[in-house]
């Protein structure tokens, strides 16, 4: 069960600690749906005591509108931001020389990274929480591979480069087919 697994993916990478601000990255998807209600049953069970923020980021694009969990958060009772960030248009002139972005898949996630670093900051989260699982992990090693050269993947549980925040995986030990 996932739940099971992202407990032990807290615990063995301490990634909650008593007192800890977070702030769930939440798309909407599956993945982060299932990640929320597995950090909302933490919370009643760990013996610490944490809070729990939820972040949306709507790109602003007609393929994906993201403004139906503004009812379902709140029906939650949890501190929600709704960031509207116009990151397609951007994409369109933030390329080399002015031109488009040679990957809309890589410019969104990091604008949408920064928007959620931001957000953190400006509520006082300590962590960012990200709802990538294992099978994202898997992805992320082969691409690495694949393109770059280098056998990598992305961390379970790591300090940024600012010093100010840190990210945390939860499900990294979760197989996406459990979210099915």
């Amino acid at each position: 069960h996932f739940s099971r697994q992202g407990r032990q993916a807290i615990l063995q990478w301490n990634m909650i600690e008593d007192g800890d601000n977070l702030l769930l990255g939440l798309s909407g998807g599956k993945d982060s749906l299932s990640l929320l209600h597995c950090l909302m049953e933490l919370q009643r069970r760990l013996p610490i005591q944490f809070s729990l923020q939820i972040c949306t980021i709507d790109p602003m694009t007609e393929s994906f509108d993201p403004s139906p969990l503004i009812p379902y958060i709140d029906s939650l009772g949890l501190q929600y931001h709704y960031i509207k960030a116009d990151i397609v248009s951007r994409a369109a002139t933030c390329g080399k020389d002015g031109q488009v972005v040679s990957s809309l898949c890589a410019f969104c996630a990091r604008m949408k990274r920064g928007h959620l670093y931001q957000c953190a900051r400006d509520n006082a989260c300590n962590k960012l929480v990200l709802g990538q699982h294992l099978d994202d992990l898997a992805e992320s090693f082969f691409m690495s591979v694949m393109h770059n050269g280098f056998a990598r993947t992305m961390k379970a549980n790591y300090q940024i480069n600012a010093g100010d925040l840190s990210v945390i995986r939860p499900l990294v030990y979760c197989r996406e087919s459990l979210m099915t």
